[in-house]
């Protein structure tokens, strides 16, 4: 028996969400509860003999295939494609477009990039106007840059959640919309616009911050909300601003408050490392040491100050 999934009218885009319930199978993998920003990856097994049409998506996706081969048949803007799709062969479908597929799918690696994501990168490149920003309908392509990335996606599904995932996902993300406008835009990239830096009181607003956080993980997003400007922004404009990046810099913040900590306090290192924003003493120790040329211990030492791991007041 067929199941039957709704799926928004015709005059409606399919949603990341909606487009799960609007395919009849579920995918085997996915990154979905995985808490990632940025592009959102379906992995499905291979199928024969599907026969399927949608409305338009809202999103962008890049279909990459894995593994295997099969012969599909695309439908897209009144044009028909058929081909064998292989292992290492990506297609495009941007957002907007009608669609049917008919054939044999292989397996595949479904990339789901937010436009919004493709507007943001857009506007770092010198995009004014979103009317400068079309993605090409793409049947079958075999792009070296799309296989890699989407391989850095496959692998991290493959591991434990981590906290390091989302500095990987959100790089990876950028990459693909950066990558898009770089080959797929269907329009000349314009110059890109003079980039102005940051004034002597949104650098103090920043610093403030940092320093107000630096017990805890600060993100791009959340330092460039700081100064309102875009996440995308935000990264080219601090290192022109400062010569360095932005998570260098808070890390030299955390040093210089971790340096201070133990110069003035009679403090644990282990509750120095924890108050000054690193996972672990162990981490601490090594980026102190990667900074300072010597381990936390040494540089008390140097001080006339001795960590025995008791606090002040006697107490562990």
């Amino acid at each position: 028996m067929t199941t039957h999934h709704p799926i928004p009218p015709q005059d409606r885009l399919i949603s990341i969400d909606e487009i799960l319930r609007a395919r009849p199978n579920p995918p085997c993998a996915t990154t979905r509860e995985r808490g990632w920003s940025g592009v959102t990856v379906d992995l499905h097994r291979p199928r024969l003999n599907c026969a399927e049409s949608f409305p338009g998506l809202d999103h962008h996706m890049i279909s990459y295939c894995p593994a295997g081969n099969a012969r599909l048949v695309q439908g897209r803007a009144g044009t028909v494609h058929e081909s064998m799709i292989s292992a290492g062969v990506s297609l495009i479908l941007p957002a907007g477009y009608d669609s049917s597929w008919d054939g044999d799918s292989a397996a595949s690696a479904r990339l789901r990039i937010p436009a919004s994501l493709v507007d943001m990168a857009a506007e770092q490149v010198g995009r004014r106007s979103m009317a400068q920003v079309e993605i090409r309908n793409v049947f079958e392509v075999r792009d070296t840059a799309i296989e890699r990335l989407a391989l850095i996606l496959l692998a991290e599904m493959d591991l434990k959640p981590h906290p390091a995932q989302a500095l990987i996902v959100d790089g990876v993300s950028t990459a693909l919309a950066a990558h898009l406008l770089r080959l797929y835009n269907v329009f000349e990239l314009a110059e890109p616009r003079d980039e102005r830096s940051l004034g002597r009181v949104e650098l103090s607003r920043l610093i403030a911050y940092i320093e107000d956080n630096i017990d805890r993980t600060i993100g791009l997003a959340e330092l460039a909300e700081t100064v309102n400007v875009s996440r995308f922004h935000f990264a080219r404009l601090f290192k022109r601003s400062t010569g360095q990046t932005a998570i260098s810099f808070v890390e030299q913040c955390r040093l210089r408050r971790a340096r201070a900590l133990i110069a003035e306090t009679d403090l644990p290192l282990s509750e120095i490392a924890l108050m000054t924003g690193f996972a672990d003493q162990s981490h601490f120790t090594r980026r102190f040491h990667r900074h300072v040329g010597s381990t936390p211990a040494a540089y008390a030492r140097e001080r006339g100050r001795r960590r025995t791991g008791r606090r002040s007041d006697g107490t562990r």
